[in-house]
């Protein structure tokens, strides 16, 4: 048996890392009442038989604060992104003009920003979620290597190297969520 037996905390942490973007992905697609490109990212269109995000299908450009354009380039997907677009939720109701697609960014409403906390709150949870997954990861390791010999002394600075590292990443989404909040409700 080994001496010194080590856990792959780099692993660990990319992956916690992983989940940490993840998060910031879907934080950039929900609207805040200011125009971005990045919160069409998750609309998927049906073209040319398969679903495909829109800024394959077309341009996306932020020519104000409050508007979004979709220059689409097949004249026949226009109508498929329009539709993709009504149908997502958003909350935006798209203009055609031509093959560019207008979408005028409303101002939200007080309960539509409430809710937008509370969704970016269920983001946040997945993210928590998502890294105490693979803070058990590193601990079943932690065991395995425990049952190859591993010393109390070794088993307890590894498992609390993982929770020190759990800590901080959730420390992170917290920080992300409340700063996110506080961009939602802002007026």
């Amino acid at each position: 048996m080994s001496d010194e037996i080590e856990i792959d905390t780099d692993d660990l942490e990319r992956r916690m890392e992983g989940a940490m973007n993840s998060l910031k992905v879907e934080f950039a697609s929900l609207r805040t009442g200011r125009a971005s490109g990045s919160m069409l990212e998750p609309i998927q269109v049906e073209a040319y038989g398969q679903m495909t995000p829109i800024n394959q299908l077309g341009t996306v450009n932020v020519p104000e604060p409050r508007m979004v354009t979709i220059n689409v380039w097949d004249k026949g997907m226009v109508a498929h992104v329009e539709k993709a677009i009504r149908n997502s939720g958003l909350g935006i109701n798209p203009q055609l003009n031509g093959t560019i697609i207008m979408l005028p960014i409303p101002e939200l409403n007080e309960e539509r920003r409430r809710e937008l906390t509370r969704v970016a709150a269920q983001y946040a949870e997945h993210a928590r979620v998502a890294i105490r997954n693979v803070r058990r990861d590193g601990m079943d390791q932690i065991k395995k290597a425990k049952a190859a010999g591993m010393s109390e002394d070794d088993q307890k600075f590894w498992e609390s190297a993982v929770q020190d590292l759990t800590d901080k990443f959730i420390k992170n989404v917290d920080g992300a969520l409340e700063t996110k909040q506080a961009e939602i409700m802002q007026v």
